[in-house]
């Protein structure tokens, strides 16, 4: 008697159950399913604003989420790159005020703003390349550098003038006021392209270049990657720099939008920029999440400020309660969904 030993096929599925099972394994991914989440949060926000706000459905509304919060997008971007590190940047906020208060004192001097912003640039990309060296090779913890990263550009802000100054340069106003016009009525600012010209770069760094692959590698395991052989150390210091050209960037933004400097300006910024990096899909310990998803996240507080706006009858500081919902719902989705992948 001859017993097969051939193994038997699977029973093949139908080409519905096939589809129904890929896309509940994107829904329940720790890499995609927090940013689809965000997708259809954004979505559904939109369109019940869209019926329940007359005016609130049109083209203008969107391209406002990006006028009016296009720092905050340069911020979360340069978030993302420490956060996907298992890094964290608090400094963000106050940086953001001291390019302000550098950017107009210096104009009030009679400086051309050639010259200023570029200045601004260097001096927070190295304020950003410190809080790296602090990090990696002094072994300080992210929150307690950039911490003392926060205080010391409030500091500075207090040092430049108490005050508020207001800028007359023409170039500042002129990117401050300028519209450029889409067609049908519909407009953004400069500072809007600069934004979303940096995401680009972003996102052709952290897919297209060696050095995002060893910023994802270094957020799953920083172990792995110094037995793999990775630049860990020249990485972790890039990161916070990147995160320092960013606030430099975000600073200037900003200064564009007040047209003023002020020590106290942009407080708590820097928790924005965190949450939106978390409810775009970051993971805080690092490795999985998108600049995209970051921008998603920027977006989704902007429209719940809208929605808020629109109803007229509600304080400013629902949008704290329910940004502060939100990071709670997606900090428990990420760990429900890390959990499942173990």
């Amino acid at each position: 008697m001859t017993i097969s030993l051939a193994p038997t096929p699977a029973p093949a599925q139908s080409p519905l159950r096939r589809a129904t099972g890929g896309i509940r394994g994107t829904f329940t991914s720790p890499r995609y399913g927090p940013v689809l989440v965000t997708l259809i949060l954004f979505a559904a926000v939109f369109i019940g604003g869209g019926l329940r706000y007359q005016g609130f459905f049109s083209g203008q509304v969107l391209l406002n989420l990006l006028v009016d919060n296009a720092y905050l997008i340069v911020l979360a971007v340069g978030m993302t790159f420490v956060i996907l590190t298992g890094g964290i940047d608090l400094s963000v906020g106050a940086v953001v005020a001291l390019s302000t208060m550098i950017a107009a004192s210096l104009l009030q001097s009679g400086w051309p703003a050639a010259a200023v912003v570029p200045l601004i640039l260097l001096a927070t990309s190295t304020l950003g390349l410190l809080v790296g060296i602090m990090v990696h090779y002094f072994k300080v913890q992210p929150f307690i550098a950039t911490l003392a990263a926060m205080f010391l550009a409030r500091g500075l802000c207090y040092i430049i003038s108490q005050s508020s100054i207001s800028i007359t340069d023409p170039a500042f106003i002129a990117f401050g006021v300028g519209r450029i016009p889409l067609g049908g009525g519909l407009s953004i600012t400069p500072s809007v392209i600069i934004a979303l010209a940096l995401v680009v770069v972003a996102v052709w760094v952290l897919h297209r270049t060696r050095f995002g692959r060893t910023v994802y590698a270094l957020g799953g395991s920083e172990q792995s990657g110094l037995l793999m052989g990775l630049p860990v150390a020249r990485t972790k210091v890039l990161v916070y720099l990147i995160s320092g050209l960013c606030s430099g960037i975000a600073g200037v933004l900003f200064t564009f939008y007040t047209l003023s400097g002020y020590p106290l300006t942009a407080v708590g910024t820097e928790l924005d920029a965190i949450a939106a990096v978390v409810i775009g899909g970051t993971l805080l310990a690092g490795g999985y999440g998108y600049v995209l998803g970051s921008v998603l996240g920027v977006l989704v507080l902007g429209i719940i400020q809208t929605i808020i706006s629109f109803e007229g009858t509600l304080s400013s500081w629902w949008t704290r309660i329910f940004i502060g919902a939100l990071l709670l719902v997606f900090i428990v989705l990420q760990r429900v969904l890390t959990a499942r992948r173990r």
